[in-house]
């Protein structure tokens, strides 16, 4: 049996740890991201993928997959797509309305290498996905997030992680980071004092019992922009992430990344 080339066409589709509904989430696609499948179960209910964006996989339902064929595949792969950048929008799809959230990936392309072969109407706000931001930008763009809920394995407004935070803001702003916070830790260019920090660095960091297990990105004035418990914005200290509310330090400090060229 051949496996097939995919792409999300919902809103969001968990991806999760093993072939079962009760799995953990692992991860999610947006609308527009695109996969190859990888493994089938017997009976075909579940396809193990790999996400072409950052190389993640896992399992998706084979109810929620869209298949698209290998030379689509590819056109995707060649093409500068848009991403949407409001928090919650609508995309016309084959004459059906679809709720999309910040972060899809859009098939309009700058560069017309092929001629469209699906039906799609999208008039909210969005920009290349190759068009690189400054900081100003990025933290606009982190801001559209703050409350909202932490959802294991999570990327959009509604429910995000740590590092599915980090990724997707980065992503929207022009730069590609891997799924999760110890893989991110080993990208982009190594701070060694949190001295030398500049807004819109990576910072890492530990909890007492694991090694590098969350990531937030740093704002002016020594806060810290991050999702632990909701994406939330706390003071940035040398040690770690000082909490106000709760008057400690509850994140320890392991590492902090530069991913700026801006």
């Amino acid at each position: 049996m051949e496996l097939e080339k995919g792409i999300c066409r919902l809103s969001a589709m968990p991806v999760r740890a093993e072939a079962s509904d009760r799995s953990e989430m692992v991860t999610q696609l947006l609308f527009g991201e695109h996969y190859e499948t990888i493994e089938k179960v017997p009976g075909g209910q579940w396809l193990k993928i790999r996400n072409y964006f950052d190389g993640y996989e896992g399992w998706i339902s084979a109810n929620q997959h869209h298949p698209i064929p290998d030379e689509y595949f590819e056109q995707i792969n060649a093409s500068d797509y848009k991403v949407s950048l409001d928090i919650c929008s609508s995309i016309l799809f084959k004459k059906t309305y679809i709720n999309i959230v910040i972060g899809s990936v859009l098939p309009i392309s700058t560069n017309e290498l092929f001629k469209m072969e699906e039906q799609l109407a999208f008039n909210g706000q969005s920009k290349s996905l190759s068009q690189k931001w400054s900081y100003d930008q990025l933290h606009e763009t982190a801001m559209k997030y703050l409350n909202a809920p932490y959802l294991w394995g999570g990327r959009t407004p509604f429910g995000i992680d740590c590092s599915g935070f980090t990724q997707v803001v980065f992503r929207i702003c022009g730069y590609a980071l891997k799924r999760d916070a110890s893989q991110q830790i080993n990208q982009g260019t190594i701070i060694e004092h949190p001295g030398d920090a500049k807004p819109g660095d990576l910072l890492f960091f530990r909890n007492a019992a694991s090694g590098t297990a969350h990531v937030g990105i740093l704002l002016e004035e020594n806060k810290v922009i991050h999702a632990s418990g909701k994406v939330r914005i706390d003071h940035f200290v040398n040690e770690g992430i000082f909490n106000e509310e709760y008057n400690r330090l509850t994140h320890l400090l392991t590492g902090i990344r530069r991913i700026l060229r801006t």
